[in-house]
């Protein structure tokens, strides 16, 4: 089970994000605080395996959390949710030592994902990655994304897929391990109803997209 808190001063937001990760059998949200200094406080008596965090904040705001957390050496994982698609503030991040940087308005799926890629230490730093978390809609979102559910993610990997690209090909073009390009590629399987890339072709061509 995964112990994740999330520290942002926006309750309804912070609140959203809990209800969406108590959905997920194995995570468990064990705090929402209002600041990095509350969290500091909690964590004195209470161990963590993963924090969200936001940068904005009053009091403690999330870069002072990441320093102080750093610098104590700490060795919960940091994953940022921020508003900002900003190079620089990305950068300062990894410098800090986050393992992930999220955008507050990606795919809710994405955000599960990272999180799991983080706790087994198999998520890849990539500002691409993140840019490409605000990118415009696939041209398979009306068909696909209603009909069978498919996160904005799993769309991606499936447009790859269909272009012939290899597992390890599209691991590198979207900045992700392979194992979790193979996690994409059976969930798509599922909700697609196939059991195997011949059959999720042939679904692609029936369906003209």
């Amino acid at each position: 089970m995964l112990k994740i808190a999330i520290a942002d001063d926006h309750k309804l937001f912070a609140q959203g994000v809990a209800n969406l990760l108590k959905e997920e059998d194995d995570f468990e949200v064990v705090g929402i605080f209002k600041n990095g200094r509350e969290l500091l406080r909690f964590m004195d008596t209470n161990s963590l395996d993963v924090i969200l965090t936001d940068m904005n904040m009053p009091g403690m705001d999330g870069m002072a959390l990441i320093e102080s957390l750093r610098s104590k050496q700490v060795k919960t994982k940091i994953i940022v949710l921020s508003m900002y698609d900003e190079e620089k503030i990305y950068k300062e991040c990894v410098r800090l030592g986050v393992n992930a940087y999220v955008l507050k308005d990606t795919d809710p799926d994405e955000l599960v994902y990272t999180i799991r890629e983080v706790a087994e230490d198999r998520h890849i730093m990539n500002f691409q990655r993140v840019l490409r978390q605000m990118d415009s809609a696939s041209p398979y979102d009306d068909s696909y994304k209603l009909k069978y559910q498919l996160s904005k993610r799993e769309i991606e990997v499936l447009k790859l897929i269909t272009d012939g690209k290899s597992n390890k090909e599209i691991a590198a073009i979207l900045a992700l391990s392979v194992y979790t390009v193979e996690t994409h590629r059976k969930n798509i399987h599922q909700k697609l109803g196939v059991s195997n890339s011949i059959e999720l072709l042939k679904k692609t061509q029936q369906m003209n997209l």
